[in-house]
């Protein structure tokens, strides 16, 4: 029996392709770097705060977070990026990505286990594996649940 469940696929960096369940995907918002609110004293991941329906909205660079460069530094700043807004029991959390690809289903028993050498060492929390896609390449499962509840910013949560 198949097990299939609908993710949102992103590039990440060049040629990356990221996946993340949409059951934990509130919403999908275009936010303008200009009006992200900076943060002092955070990890350099976290490029601050947004208004998000009146609410404080942590917003993150999804590849710096998993080790690629700061996508935010050859981005010019008048450009919009799209949030995906994740939300766990009440907690939620921007994640900045440059753009989106397809909404995806995927099989989740057909999901491999992630090996140290294939993706770098900063994504291994976040990481629940990959998928292979019909085109042969690999997609990178995200775990919506380890990011939210990463120590990284759970002090200012």
């Amino acid at each position: 029996m198949e097990n299939k469940e609908k993710f949102l696929s992103f590039n990440l960096g060049v040629r990356d392709t990221a996946v993340i369940a949409l059951q934990h995907i509130t919403e999908v918002v275009p936010v303008s770097l200009t009006e992200i609110c900076p943060v002092p004293q955070m990890p350099s991941c976290v490029l601050g705060i947004y208004n998000w329906r009146g609410e404080m909205l942590w917003l993150v660079d999804t590849e710096e977070m998993l080790g690629y460069s700061s996508f935010s530094q050859g981005v010019n700043l008048l450009s919009k990026m799209m949030a995906i807004v994740l939300e766990i029991e009440g907690k939620y959390l921007g994640l900045l990505v440059r753009q989106f690809m397809d909404i995806e289903w995927l099989d989740d028993s057909q999901i491999k286990s992630p090996s140290g050498e294939l993706f770098y060492p900063e994504m291994s929390p976040f990481l629940r594996g990959y998928f292979i896609n019909q085109a042969e390449e690999m997609m990178f499962s995200l775990d919506a649940v380890a990011i939210i509840q990463s120590p990284m910013w759970a002090i200012h949560n």
